[in-house]
């Protein structure tokens, strides 16, 4: 990607460690990224947003008041700060911990240390999230193409769905479960499911099973969305007939792609 796409990027960087911010910011700076706002906390990176509204949120796991968790969640939960990107930079490995970042729509998780091939592919990310292009089709409107969004996680649909919308879908139906899905599979009709692995009632896997065995429309293409690490769960679920598999967090331009392909 050319500097000189990321020059005008504003970025906050929250991170109360002195050593962390230099390095961070230097390697911002080779990037040309000049408009760089430190903060240590995230009750300030909270009040700072009533009064500035950056590109992208740079954010460490750990901070003196709460967790990146915590920030990004309250970050989605706030309409008009809820479209800034955010990217997680830990050397946190544990699932429980990171599964919370993944669900709330982390454009990237950096680990620590990160190379600079890393950080560019994260803010290329954070500029096609910034500047979405739609869905190139051959042969149908992306702007006709209806939608099945499946996840348990609220704030996960909801930035799920503002995705789909920024890359030209428009008719987007939620689910929240995969046996909520499966009733409304029945009786609507869509041209492709987006949906999570794991999910109470029925999951992601139990979903396309059932698909696939039971229902009158077994072709559908089927999208799934998850953080699952285990790879004999995740085999098991591509045995079952999901179309394609991408691991969260998604760059938009991955599921943009997958989109055109598995449309065309």
């Amino acid at each position: 990607m050319n500097e000189k796409e990321f020059i005008d990027l504003q970025v906050f960087l929250v991170e109360p460690s002195h050593t962390q911010q230099l390095i961070i910011k230097n390697f911002l700076l080779d990037l040309g990224i000049s408009n760089i706002t430190v903060i240590e906390s995230g009750k300030e990176t909270l009040e700072m947003l009533k009064q500035c509204t950056p590109d992208l949120i740079m954010s460490s796991m750990y901070l003196p008041d709460m967790t990146g968790a915590d920030l990004v969640h309250k970050i989605r939960g706030d309409s008009d700060s809820y479209d800034m990107a955010f990217l997680l930079i830990s050397s946190e490995t544990n699932i429980n911990y990171l599964e919370p970042i993944r669900q709330a729509g982390a454009i990237a998780i950096l680990p620590k240390p990160f190379s600079s091939i890393e950080l560019d592919i994260a803010l290329s990310s954070t500029l096609d999230y910034l500047n979405p292009q739609k869905v190139e089709l051959n042969y149908l409107d992306i702007e006709d193409i209806s939608v099945l969004v499946v996840d348990d996680s609220p704030t996960s649909l909801k930035y799920i769905t503002k995705i789909l919308n920024d890359i030209g879908i428009e008719r987007v139906t939620q689910a929240t479960d995969g046996q909520q899905a499966y009733e409304l599979y029945n009786s609507h009709i869509f041209d492709i499911i987006v949906t999570d692995f794991n999910m109470p009632e029925m999951d992601g896997m139990q979903l396309t099973n059932a698909i696939r065995s039971e229902s009158s429309q077994k072709a559908i293409p089927i999208l799934m969305l998850t953080s699952e690490q285990n790879q004999n769960r995740l085999a098991a679920v591509k045995k079952a007939g999901v179309s394609a598999i991408l691991d969260k967090p998604f760059e938009p331009a991955a599921i943009r792609k997958l989109i055109s392909q598995l449309l065309n």
